[in-house]
C-alpha cells in the first residue's frame, strides 16, 4: 500500500519533541532545556548536531574489514544500523543516535570502508568500491555483532547499500528507511545518456574518470567534500566545525581508492571483482524490495536523485513517502534528524 506525506518541518518537530518526551532523551545526554521552550528558534537549536557526540568508537573484525562504529542505546534493544554516504560519515546520524536510544533501540553506525577507522585487514585485498561490496560489508558486520536482523537506513551510499541488503537478504532486514527512495544501480542502464541539464550534476562522477580527477580528489579532498555539501544542500547552513569533524574521516588511506573505483566502475570504466558478480547480476535485474519501507525526501535536495513518484512500485510491502519541508537537502538525517527518527520508529511499527 502506497501513502504519500508531505512533513512541515516545525509542525513536524514540535509534535516529535512530545512525542519522544524530554526526560526520555535527557537519559542519553540530549539537553531537555530546548524541549521546555516553544519557541522555534529552541526547537531548531535542537536539530543542529553539535550538541550530540558520539562516544568512543568501538572496532571489530568483520569479513574483510575491521569496522570503526558508533553505538548507542540498550545492548538488548531492537537493532537498528544507519548507513552514510559520500562525502559524509558517521555524524550524519549524530543526533539521530539519542533519539532512538531512548526509545530503546540499539543503534549502531559504521564507517564504510575508506572512511573514518575502518580499515582493511589484509593490505592485499583490492580497494573495491562497487554496490555489492559495501552491502555484505554491513552484512559481515551484523554476522559479527551477532545481530540477526535489524531496521536499516540510509543516505546517499548508505541508502544505496539499505537498499541492496532489503534486496538481497530480506530476511536480515526487519524494515528500511531510505533517503531519494529506490538507488540500487545498473551498469548497463547507465550506458544511457542523460539530457544535459541531467548530466551536468553528475559532473563530479566525469572528473573521477580522469587521472586528473583522481589527483584531484586527492589533493583537494576537503575542498570537494565542502564543494559538495554545499551543492547538495544549498539552505543547510552547516558550520566549519560540522564540516571538519565529518572531512577527518575521509582522511582514510583507502578512501580515494575507493571513491575512484565506486564511481568508474558505474560507467563500466574500472573492473570489479568476480566475487561479486553473482550479486550484481541479480542488482542489475533491479529487485523489488519486499520488506517494509518508508522513503524521505527533503524538499531542498541539490544532489542527483530521482523523481519521487518514480520508484513507488519497486516497495511490494507496506511503503510511504514523506517530503520534508523547511529547506531540507541531501544530507537529511542530519539536517532534519527528528524527522529520520521518526521514520525508522514508524517503519518498525509497520512490521509488528
Amino acid at each position: 500500500m502506497f501513502k504519500k506525506i508531505k512533513y512541515n518541518r516545525r509542525n513536524f518537530l514540535s509534535k516529535a519533541v512530545v512525542a519522544f518526551g524530554a526526560a526520555e532523551l535527557s537519559m542519553f545526554g540530549v539537553s531537555n532545556t530546548s524541549f521546555i521552550d516553544n519557541n522555534n528558534k529552541a526547537l531548531m537549536k535542537h536539530n543542529k548536531d553539535t550538541n550530540n557526540p558520539l562516544g568512543p568508537i568501538k572496532q571489530v573484525d568483520a569479513g574483510l574489514l575491521n569496522v570503526g562504529y558508533a553505538e548507542t542505546g540498550l545492548p538488548g534493544g531492537s537493532p537498528v544500523i544507519l548507513l552514510h554516504g559520500w562525502p559524509y560519515d558517521i555524524y550524519t546520524y549524530a543526533d539521530v543516535m539519542p533519539l532512538l536510544a531512548a526509545r530503546g533501540y540499539r543503534v549502531i553506525v559504521p564507517y564504510l570502508r575508506g572512511y573514518g577507522t575502518t580499515s582493511f585487514l589484509s593490505n592485499k585485498t583490492f580497494r573495491n568500491g562497487q554496490q555489492s561490496a559495501l552491502a555484505l560489508d554491513i552484512i559481515e558486520l551484523m554476522n559479527a555483532l551477532k545481530i540477526d536482523k535489524a531496521i536499516v537506513g540510509g543516505c546517499d551510499w548508505g541508502a544505496r547499500t539499505a537498499n541492496i541488503i532489503a534486496a538481497l537478504w530480506p530476511e536480515r532486514c526487519k524494515g528500511m528507511v531510505s533517503v531519494s527512495g529506490y538507488l540500487i544501480g545498473s551498469r548497463e542502464l547507465n550506458k544511457n545518456p542523460l539530457p544535459p541539464v541531467a548530466e551536468l550534476q553528475w559532473w563530479y562522477q566525469y572528473y573521477f574518470a580522469t587521472e586528473r580527477g583522481k589527483a584531484g580528489y586527492e589533493k583537494y579532498c576537503s575542498d570537494f567534500a565542502k564543494l559538495i555539501w554545499q551543492i547538495a544542500s544549498p539552505k543547510w547552513n552547516f558550520d566549519d566545525a560540522s564540516f571538519e569533524r565529518s572531512a577527518a574521516s575521509l582522511n582514510n588511506p583507502d578512501h580515494v581508492d575507493i571513491v575512484i573505483h565506486n564511481y568508474r566502475w558505474r560507467l563500466g570504466l574500472a573492473e570489479g571483482e568476480t566475487y561479486y558478480d553473482e550479486y550484481e547480476k541479480r542488482l542489475a535485474q533491479g529487485p523489488i524490495i519486499t520488506v517494509p519501507t518508508i522513503t524521505l525526501e527533503g524538499d531542498a535536495n541539490g544532489a542527483p536523485h530521482p523523481p519521487d513518484g518514480s520508484y513507488a512500485k519497486k516497495f511490494s510491502g507496506k511503503y510511504s513517502h514523506k517530503t520534508i519541508t523547511g529547506g531540507i537537502g541531501h544530507n537529511l538525517p542530519q539536517e532534519a534528524p527528528m524527522e529520520f527518527a521518526e521514520a525508522i520508529i514508524e517503519v518498525d511499527n509497520y512490521s509488528k
